[in-house]
């Protein structure tokens, strides 16, 4: 602690913002790849890869500085974690690898475009839903052995990863169609609400779902969620859960353009919340806190003088290029 700043909160704060950037820059584009399939047309898939082609491949410099921040800051619970996680991690990683050729690939053949276009959707799917098959994963708590993983190479499929990982790829889903509806025009942008208001419900769904099933993964959390003083943090959640959802609707019925997004992202934001509130202070749930898995003193300084140049840059070239390529996106213009 340095002038009454406890670095491993510090950290786990910086860790956590990093992560919740990346869904909230990554999400819509996943939520996208995973909608392709029910727009058929050539000329409105081409829209909608022009509609986040400036800005897509900056958005996993979050996940990087997440993934990176918890080996530096919290080398425990990576040490613990990885292990417990190499299959979804390296689903997500190939899927997102798959992705991301097929972004390019596509606009420079034209026999193969079907094959590139499915595989651009696809691997949108296998990396969403690896990616909330992991958080299940560690929500529901990895076996730990004194300083180690001890679990087995299949602990982190289960009933409950499964229900995580279906739904964030609906909740990105719905952030891809509202995205569709902020940058779009037209038919696509019809079809656009259309989609949202069923995916909307289901999200409701799937966060009511995890919420009831996450007390029964452990007394603890139970505790954090119904027992004083904590149960004044939560209680405020699903009121506000509720309070977006009526504005969404609202939105969504008034065919407004922007506010269905930025009210998606108000979801996420809030879920988030709700998964802090159960998670802290454990970095490792139920088994490890962040300052049993902190580095030296020494070490997260160091590496803090870093950050603190770093993300204001990273923001501000990811704020100018969401500015430069504001607005709509139209049929035969774009990126490409």
């Amino acid at each position: 602690m340095i002038a009454g700043i406890d670095l491993a909160t510090l950290w786990a704060f910086i860790i956590a913002f990093a992560v919740f950037v990346y869904v909230v820059m990554d999400g819509f584009d996943l939520g996208l790849g995973m909608l392709f399939p029910l727009f058929p047309a050539k000329a409105d898939r081409d829209v909608m890869m022009n509609s986040v082609a400036p800005v897509w491949d900056g958005n996993e410099t979050w996940l990087v500085l997440g993934g990176g921040g918890l080996m530096a800051a919290f080398p425990l619970a990576y040490a613990v974690l990885m292990p417990a996680l190499y299959t979804p991690m390296i689903a997500m990683l190939i899927g997102l690898v798959f992705r991301g050729v097929a972004f390019e690939f596509r606009w420079r053949t034209t026999a193969a475009r079907n094959r590139w276009d499915i595989a651009f959707a696809g691997g949108s799917l296998l990396a969403t839903l690896a990616q909330g098959v992991a958080l299940g994963a560690i929500l529901q708590g990895v076996h730990v052995e004194g300083r180690h993983y001890a679990g087995g190479w299949w602990d982190w499929l289960s009933p409950f990863s499964l229900l995580t990982g279906v739904a964030l790829v609906i909740g990105y889903s719905l952030l891809g169609a509202t995205w569709l509806i902020l940058k779009t025009e037209g038919a696509l942008r019809e079809k656009a609400y259309r989609l949202s208001w069923g995916l909307l419900f289901a999200m409701l769904a799937a966060i009511a779902l995890v919420s009831i099933a996450t007390p029964f993964l452990s007394i603890q959390y139970a505790q954090r969620w119904f027992a004083w003083p904590n149960v004044a943090l939560a209680a405020p959640v699903p009121i506000a859960v509720a309070a977006v959802t009526a504005l969404l609707i609202r939105s969504l019925g008034q065919k407004q353009d922007s506010r269905p997004f930025f009210l998606a992202l108000a979801l996420f934001a809030l879920s988030y919340a709700g998964l802090g509130i159960s998670m802290y202070p454990f970095i490792v749930p139920q088994s490890i806190t962040i300052w049993q898995a902190a580095a030296p003193q020494n070490s997260q300084i160091f590496m803090l003088v870093g950050v603190a140049g770093l993300v204001p840059l990273i923001l501000g070239y990811t704020g100018w290029a969401y500015w430069v390529f504001r607005g709509k996106v139209r049929a035969g213009s774009g990126y490409h």
